[in-house]
């Protein structure tokens, strides 16, 4: 028999009042139950086939419990950073057969609304958390309902009881920070100040900061400098600006540092004759020619590859206990840092 066209849409309503059974049945007949008896089966199959149905891939996860999409909570869609890592995450889930669904937790924020929730509501079979959030209280809750990993980021390290086990992929911070500083020592710089950055990130990256500089015999200067541009901004130019300026300043990220060039720029100091600015992440930005920004690769489509890999995994109920996996930091030397000035 030819499909006749009704003008709508055919539902899987209208699959199971013209076979003469119920949706849930027709919906284990589109799943390929062992079940059914090959008489319903045949009735089911016959309807299809009469009303023209396409059963959709969301009505196929959604009656097989999973909505075949991953939630990717993002701290700020503009910092660059998140470009690679992004990346990784989705060319990996597509070859699971997984899409993401993003959320700008920032954004979502400033309008009033709850991030974590909007993912939970589209029924998401997991989420992967980019970069350190302000969103703690809501993954506490999500953790008991659906497998999370953590990338670029330790937080919320804690879940709470009746979480499920949370995988955590990151940079090896203390390493980054720690060549990023030396490679400033080396340059023969004795004043370098660190622009810290939020969160257990941060304080890695301090420590690794530190301890380069109490390898070198140095004092060590940790100022608040934030995440973005205008904080960085703000940050260099007040030490730039004081009576103790440093000739090398390693920034918590890229966009940072170039918040610093931009203060440097401002008070008539040359880049890197008078002082030298190292970032961090090795973002696009710290590659584009006019600005050529030493930075720290970390390894973010590494990051994000991996991260999709233990979400998928643990969707499919493989993984257990909880995993830390550290991708390795290297130093990308451009034109930003020098050695001081002899004056």
């Amino acid at each position: 028999m030819v499909a006749v066209s009704t003008g709508r849409t055919t539902t899987i309503r209208d699959v199971a009042a013209r076979a003469g059974v119920s949706k849930s049945l027709v919906s284990l007949v589109l799943r390929g139950d062992p079940g059914v008896s090959p008489a319903r089966r045949d009735a089911v199959t016959r309807a299809i086939e009469e009303l023209g149905y396409q059963p959709s891939r969301v009505a196929q996860v959604l009656g097989a419990r999973r909505s075949g999409t991953v939630g990717v909570l993002l701290n700020d869609l503009r910092n660059p950073w998140f470009v690679d890592l992004l990346a990784g995450v989705t060319a990996t889930l597509d070859t699971v057969g997984l899409a993401p669904v993003l959320v700008d937790s920032a954004t979502s924020r400033r309008v009033g609304g709850l991030p974590v929730d909007q993912l939970l509501r589209q029924q998401v079979d997991g989420i992967v958390v980019v970069g350190t959030t302000e969103d703690g209280e809501e993954l506490r809750r999500a953790a008991t309902v659906v497998p999370i990993v953590l990338a670029g980021t330790y937080e919320p390290a804690d879940l709470g009881p009746g979480a499920a086990a949370v995988d955590v992929v990151v940079n090896d911070d203390v390493e980054g920070a720690a060549a990023a500083t030396k490679h400033c020592v080396d340059l023969g710089h004795t004043a370098v100040t660190h622009l810290r950055g939020p969160g257990r990130v941060g304080d890695l990256r301090v420590q690794g900061y530190r301890e380069a500089m109490s390898t070198a015999g140095l004092e060590p200067v940790v100022v608040p400098g934030g995440m973005s541009e205008e904080s960085g901004y703000a940050a260099a130019r007040r030490v730039l600006a004081g009576r103790r300026r440093p000739t090398a300043i390693v920034a918590y990220n890229d966009l940072a540092a170039i918040g610093a060039l931009s203060a440097a720029h401002d008070l008539t100091l040359s880049v890197p004759e008078e002082v030298s600015i190292v970032g961090y992440d090795n973002t696009y930005l710290a590659m584009i020619r006019h600005l050529s920004l030493t930075s720290v690769e970390n390894g973010s489509l590494a990051i994000g590859v991996q991260a999709a890999r233990f979400l998928a995994e643990r969707i499919d109920g493989q993984a257990r206990a909880p995993r830390v996996h550290q991708v390795p930091a290297s130093l990308v030397v451009r034109r930003t840092t020098s050695s001081p000035p002899t004056s």
